[in-house]
């Protein structure tokens, strides 16, 4: 296990970033992101994605440089067309544009097809409970033929199709930010676990058969692509990656998995709906309720084996502050960071020293 310090970390991200073909600033906004994931405790997220972006850069799949284009505007509905960038930054042009729609109509919807993997959702959810906002995003993934299999199917046909919302405080406490695949586990999470060689949990994934294994080189070893990923809640995450994939999907005319469906790296799309609480009524009043519900959810005693009762975001606060001088990165994982260094033309002995 490497510990890097997080700006360090982001100074790795930022080189192999540039030298695979971004401006710095797009660099440094990518892997600002990449390194936050890693902080939230979001490994899977994190600096491991940056060997997937280089290769899809070598590939065609992935347009540096770009940004979010409209391409329809109707009051305070927008879509966006991605045009392939990274989705770092076209999902955060997106949802600033929405956040500003927001503030100013009461409620903002957007639309974005065509973009890179967008990464970690809580963090644009984050910037819109910033901005005083309620914020619903709805995420497909198009990586045929998909790696979920619906409930009571063994075959993937759904990606991991996240979906977040967040509820800020109006009095400056921190926000609720719910985010979670509607799979078992982010896919992510079962490479970061192949790269620490460890194997899953029970009920996370199914083999060609059907049975279930806990090896994840069965997606991402020799064997790649010899398994599916459960829904989570058996029937209820299955029926809402089907609500996600249309709604991220359909309606933003991004496309949906089919028969036949083209490989195009890692291709999102993405669905939002921005909210200004203070257009529902008395803010003072809302915020009192708000602190009544999560001081009594709070108030439960916890099982054995917890500690506390958790709200969504609480744990990613935590890994904030338990990384915040170090981020621990597995082998596995620091030696595909190394690999992404020298796809995209750099001397990783350089990387090592970077770290130092």
């Amino acid at each position: 296990m490497v510990q890097i310090a997080p700006a360090k970390l982001e100074d790795v991200a930022t080189a192999i970033l540039v030298a695979a073909g971004s401006a710095e600033l797009e660099a440094r906004e990518v892997a600002r992101h990449l390194v936050g994931a890693n902080l939230k405790g979001h490994d899977s997220h994190g600096v491991s994605m940056l060997v997937e972006y280089v290769t899809n850069v070598q590939a065609g799949f992935l347009h540096p440089n770009r940004h979010a284009r409209i391409v329809t505007e109707f009051g305070a509905i927008a879509v966006f067309d991605g045009d392939m960038g990274y989705g770092q930054i076209t999902a955060r042009e997106a949802t600033e544009w929405g956040i500003a729609k927001a503030k100013s109509e009461g409620l903002a919807a957007v639309a974005l097809r065509n973009t890179h993997h967008i990464a970690r959702v809580g963090t644009y959810g984050e910037l819109a409970a910033a901005a005083g906002l309620i914020s619903l995003y709805f995420v497909n993934v198009l990586l045929p033929p998909g790696r979920v299999a619906p409930y009571g199917g063994i075959q993937g046909r759904f990606g991991t199709d996240p979906v977040c919302i967040t509820y800020p405080s109006l009095a400056g406490e921190p926000p609720i930010v719910l985010d979670f695949a509607t799979s078992k586990v982010a896919a992510g999470k079962i490479r970061v676990a192949f790269n620490a060689g460890k194997q899953l949990d029970a009920g996370t994934l199914i083999d060609k058969n059907g049975e279930e294994s806990r090896d994840p080189g069965l997606m991402y070893g020799p064997d790649r692509g010899a398994a599916s990923i459960l829904p989570f809640g058996e029937h209820k995450g299955s029926g809402l990656a089907l609500v996600t994939h249309l709604l991220a999907g359909a309606l933003t005319g991004g496309g949906v998995l089919h028969e036949g469906a083209p490989y195009a790296g890692i291709k999102n799309g993405l669905f939002s709906i921005f909210i200004d609480p203070k257009r529902f009524g008395d803010p003072e009043e809302m915020e009192r309720n708000r602190a009544l519900l999560i001081d009594w959810v709070k108030s439960a005693t916890p099982r054995p084996g917890f500690d506390e009762v958790q709200l969504a975001g609480e744990p990613e606060r935590k890994s904030e502050a338990a990384r915040a001088q170090r981020i621990p990165v597995d082998e596995g994982t620091w030696k595909t960071i190394l690999k992404a260094a020298a796809l995209a033309g750099l001397d990783p002995n350089a990387m090592e020293l970077k770290i130092k």
